[in-house]
């Protein structure tokens, strides 16, 4: 008899492994008849897990932390049993600026320098959500270069898929966003990427599985089934010889609903091969969290919520 499960995602590259086990069966080789959800924005992911709507989703790897602080939203103890995805997003800025591919941020710095003798409005970039390493990463870039995001320009929140929109209708100049959002805006001539994930903070992880603690507690069987359909997924979404297949896959109306080209550029630096949840990566979310004046406390968050004991007990790995 198969266990019934809800899972959400946001229609991005780094979902891959919950459309791969979808699609090439590796749910149903676990006894389990899943239900995939797209939905429109993380607040949505976030409220759904919390409320129960959802069993588990994609979900960013700070919003758990956050969550389970009780900060920017009710809280509800999270766990996060595997990483889905890393290096997976990028900073695109509007080719209205005539900024080039610039990693450093220089040309950014020296953009807004003028601005200010100028007396000129702000900038204004878009992150998909406060609690994001996309926000932390766009941050990052910036203040490396010598600005500040909070002083500097004008950060505000949109949904991933809105992110080229807005950048072609000069609502915004430049976003930090998930794949293949910045292909997107670079196929519509609208935005040129200055910066990779992996050439600001490389290794930062961007996205993990997401339960509640209480549904894990409840669910051990479920989870560590779950947990094995997925990593078997992560292992064919990695190999090489499988990116046109999944670009392909991916692309579909219930998923992405993209053009296989684009997709395939937005998957070309994205890493699925970690899969396990290192607290590590955790603590380092932390510290940005921190950073940008979000929370504060010791790291007491990374050990409960990224659990590598939930991802080996479902391998069998000791």
């Amino acid at each position: 008899m198969s266990v019934r499960l809800k899972l959400g995602f946001v229609p991005l590259v780094d979902a891959a492994a919950l459309i791969v086990a979808q699609e090439a069966g590796f749910f149903a080789d676990e006894g389990l008849e899943v239900e995939l959800s797209r939905e429109v924005s993380w607040a949505t992911i976030r409220d759904k897990v919390a409320f129960g709507a959802l069993d588990a989703a994609h979900m960013l790897a700070p919003m758990v932390l956050a969550q389970t602080l009780g900060v920017g939203s009710e809280r509800a103890a999270m766990v996060a049993p595997l990483t889905l995805a890393m290096d997976a997003s990028a900073v695109t800025v509007s080719t209205r600026l005539g900024v080039e591919a610039d990693p450093s941020g220089r040309a950014l710095a020296a953009l807004v320098a003028r601005r200010r003798e100028l007396e000129a409005s702000r900038l204004t970039f878009s992150v998909v959500f406060p609690f994001s390493t996309h926000n932390y990463l766009l941050r990052r870039w910036m203040a490396e270069a010598g600005v500040d995001p909070d002083r500097d320009v004008r950060l505000t929140i949109a949904p991933p898929p809105r992110m080229a929109e807005l950048l072609a209708g000069g609502v915004i100049e430049g976003f930090c966003a998930g794949e293949p959002w910045n292909a997107v805006a670079v196929a519509a001539g609208v935005g040129t990427i200055a910066a990779h994930a992996a050439e600001i903070a490389p290794g930062a992880p961007d996205k993990v599985l997401g339960v509640t603690a209480a549904w894990a507690g409840a669910n051990p069987a479920t989870l560590d089934a779950l947990v094995r359909a997925l990593v078997r997924a992560l292992a064919w979404a990695q190999a090489p010889e499988n990116r046109r297949s999944l670009a392909a896959l991916l692309s579909g109306p219930d998923y992405l609903g993209l053009s296989p080209e684009i997709v395939a550029a937005g998957l070309r630096t994205v890493a699925f091969g970690a899969p396990r949840p290192a607290p590590e990566q955790a603590a380092w979310l932390l510290a940005q969290m921190r950073r940008w004046g979000q929370v504060q406390g010791d790291d007491a968050a990374a050990r409960v919520v990224y659990r590598p004991d939930l991802y080996a007990r479902a391998l069998g790995i000791a």
